[in-house]
């Protein structure tokens, strides 16, 4: 079996990697992940809307593999292992370096400030202090709430306080509520991506992230290997695919679509499905003979 060259693997975890959507699910995906996560080749990094501690709850109650390095709150936070053995919060150090990077967006404010900039808009429910972070302000909004109207009402008082932030929207389809996540605009799934690339002297060409919803468009529109698992909303897909066509990146987005080893292309089985799409030498490392189509137009 030929040695594979260093892969950095970044996943998303809510409906990409742990199967908590209404897909079903392949029994065999996320086994088959863990044990190619497992090669020495393989990077593999976290990104998600979870805090640290939800994230590894989440590896617990899931099974999923130990990640090398964890981007939590919608990219405002990233991790590093104290050790590659430990499971608890203080085996993970936190980056001082990001925070150093992204907090300049916001002018001296945090997110008590932002919070209290909106406190009487009443269509935002601001989500669980769990989900709140130093520079991550996040929301539940009603479906029927009018977005374009709501978010030139947010920059704008945003812009009068001279803060620089990123509005990311996404959906809770069990739930069926939006999502607003309120961000410094440097921070990003797609920031933080690029800040490991470049800090692990990373090959870029064999970096990917697998995501599939609205605050993962960012990177799955970008110059980064994007898979959308095909369990993700038709309108994440048609949007997605706007914007790599905007961009002249067609080629740096893959939508999974099943039929990898007999799996369903659904959550763990569509990211293994987009790593041999943009990786072909990695079927024989996981022992697939099953031919992958190609991305669909």
């Amino acid at each position: 079996m030929s040695e594979l060259a260093p892969i950095l693997l970044c996943c998303d975890l809510d409906r990409t990697l742990i199967p908590n959507g209404r897909a079903e699910e392949s029994a065999e995906a996320r086994p088959r992940l863990a044990r190619f996560c497992a090669h020495p080749a393989v990077e593999l990094v976290f990104v998600s809307g979870r805090d640290l501690q939800l994230v590894l709850e989440g590896i617990d109650e899931w099974s999923l593999p130990q990640p090398d390095y964890i981007i939590g709150d919608v990219g405002t936070t990233i991790y590093a292992p104290r050790s590659q053995t430990g499971h608890g919060d203080g085996d993970w150090i936190h980056w001082p370096a990001w925070t150093d990077q992204i907090a300049p967006d916001w002018n001296g404010l945090t997110h008590d400030d932002v919070s209290d900039m909106f406190a009487d808009i009443s269509v935002l429910r601001p989500q669980e202090p769990a989900k709140q972070g130093t520079f991550k302000a996040s929301y539940y909004v009603d479906r029927q709430a009018n977005q374009e109207v709501l978010d030139a009402e947010l920059h704008s008082r945003l812009w009068r306080n001279g803060v620089d932030a990123r509005l990311v929207w996404s959906l809770d389809e069990a739930a069926d509520v939006l999502l607003l996540d309120v961000l410094p605009t440097h921070a990003s799934k797609l920031h933080a991506i690029e800040f490991l690339v470049q800090h692990l002297a990373f090959d870029e060409s064999r970096a990917i992230f697998a995501g599939d919803s609205g605050n993962d468009l960012h990177a799955l529109g970008s110059h980064i290997n994007g898979v959308l698992v095909a369990n993700a909303e038709p309108a994440v897909k048609a949007r997605a695919r706007e914007l790599v066509r905007a961009g002249a990146m067609e080629d740096t987005l893959y939508l999974a679509q099943g039929g990898l080893f007999g799996m369903n292309g659904n959550y763990a089985a569509g990211v293994l499905e987009g790593i041999v799409h943009y990786l072909p030498e990695t079927r024989e490392q996981m022992g697939l003979t099953t031919d992958v189509g190609e991305a669909p137009g």
